[in-house]
C-alpha cells in the first residue's frame, strides 16, 4: 500500500523545478532597465538558402518589439524614422525561442530612442541562451494626418 503524497511535496517539486529553470535562463540577462516586449518562434518560411533566419525578417521582429514603449508614452500613433544602429552577432535558426527586450533611451520633443537586445534560447535538451541581435530605434510620435507631434509630459 501507498501513502498518499504529502500536497508539500509537490509544491517543494515544483518550486525546485523552477530554480532550476531559473538557473538555465540565467545567461539571459538583458541590460538592466530592458523590459520584455515580445517573443517569437522564427519559421521554416522565414529563413534563407543557408537556413539561417532572414535578417530582414528578424529587423522586422525588432521594429515590432521597439515601437512597443514608444506607443505606450506616446499615446497614440508613432512611426520608425530612423534604425540608428543594427548588429547582428549571432545567426538565428528555425525553432529558437526569441526573446526581445527594449528600453527608453531618449525622450525627446517628438521622438523616442530606443534599444533593443534579442536572445536566442536554443537547444531545449541542453539549452544555450545567446545574444544574437542588438538596435538602437528612433520612434516618432504622429498625428492623424502623419505630421510629428509632442509627446505628452505628464
Amino acid at each position: 500500500m501507498t501513502t498518499p503524497a504529502n500536497p508539500n511535496d509537490a509544491a517543494l517539486g515544483a518550486s525546485a523545478a523552477h530554480a532550476a529553470l531559473a538557473a538555465r535562463l540565467a545567461p539571459m540577462a538583458p541590460t538592466p532597465g530592458h523590459e520584455l516586449t515580445l517573443r517569437v518562434v522564427p519559421m521554416p518560411a522565414d529563413s534563407n538558402a543557408n537556413g539561417d533566419i532572414f535578417g530582414g525578417w528578424i529587423m522586422a521582429q525588432v521594429d515590432i518589439a521597439g515601437a512597443i514603449l514608444p506607443a505606450r508614452i506616446a499615446r497614440g500613433r508613432i512611426a520608425t524614422v530612423a534604425v540608428n544602429q543594427f548588429v547582428f552577432k549571432q545567426p538565428v535558426s528555425v525553432g529558437d525561442l526569441l526573446s526581445f527586450f527594449a528600453r527608453v533611451e531618449r525622450i525627446g520633443t517628438t521622438s523616442i530612442t530606443v534599444n533593443v537586445e534579442v536572445y536566442a534560447e536554443r537547444n531545449p535538451g541542453e539549452l544555450q541562451v545567446v545574444k544574437v541581435t542588438e538596435a538602437n530605434l528612433t520612434y516618432v510620435a504622429i498625428d492623424a494626418h502623419g505630421q510629428p507631434r509632442p509627446i505628452p509630459r505628464d
